[in-house]
């Protein structure tokens, strides 16, 4: 008999900012919850600097092979599950939502809604963008707070010291509009071939 190959779509944005920053990814279905973090970090932007966990029908998967992951906010009754044994096509069901929290300093909450899941003659071998806006905040801004005052500034202020030293951290220049789909697919590709995040 021949394997199923399930397909899943999935919308994920960043709670609590307006306008919306998200992504409508489209990923294989045999996937970890870790691979699923490594896509998001290629989808939004961000560079995996810091720790990350999924929260799934009230469980917390995280990174249990990190030393520093029981130094977060955990309660200490709270059972943790690994996000590297969480496989997407045995946790999700079309119309569910779920969160990935990426930095616990920051605290960047990603809301992601499961929009529909179907079977494929063959396995996609990658993820794939299909649309998104807008930029990923700069890591290490301060989280929501910090991502406001940092926009505020650049519109508001923009020849002041501190928009020209915020220009200056993130590398020049910063357009919080901007979302390059094809470099954002190309970064999955190359993940794809490398075969990073199937570990």
């Amino acid at each position: 008999m021949a394997k199923k190959n399930i397909v899943i779509t999935l919308r994920i944005s960043i709670a609590d900012i307006t306008p919306p920053i998200w992504r409508r990814i489209v990923v294989d279905g045999d996937l970890s919850l870790r691979a699923l973090h490594h896509i998001i970090q290629a989808a939004f932007g961000w560079t995996d600097a810091h720790l990350h966990e999924f929260r799934v029908e009230g469980r917390t998967y995280s990174m249990l092979d990190n030393e520093h992951v029981l130094e977060g906010s955990y309660d200490s009754d709270e059972e943790m599950f690994d996000d590297r044994k969480g496989k997407l096509n045995r946790l999700l069901y079309t119309g569910q939502r779920f969160t990935y929290q990426y930095d616990f300093g920051d605290s960047w909450q990603h809301e992601i809604h499961v929009e529909k899941i179907e079977q494929r003659p063959e396995p996609m071998g990658s993820a794939y963008i299909i649309d998104g806006k807008r930029a990923c905040p700069p890591e290490d801004v301060g989280g929501i707070g910090g991502y406001d005052d940092f926009l505020t500034t650049l519109r508001d202020e923009p020849k002041s010291q501190e928009a020209k030293d915020y220009l200056r951290w993130v590398g020049g220049s910063f357009d919080a509009e901007a979302f390059d789909q094809r470099m954002a697919n190309a970064t999955l590709l190359r993940m794809a071939w490398n075969g990073w995040g199937r570990k």
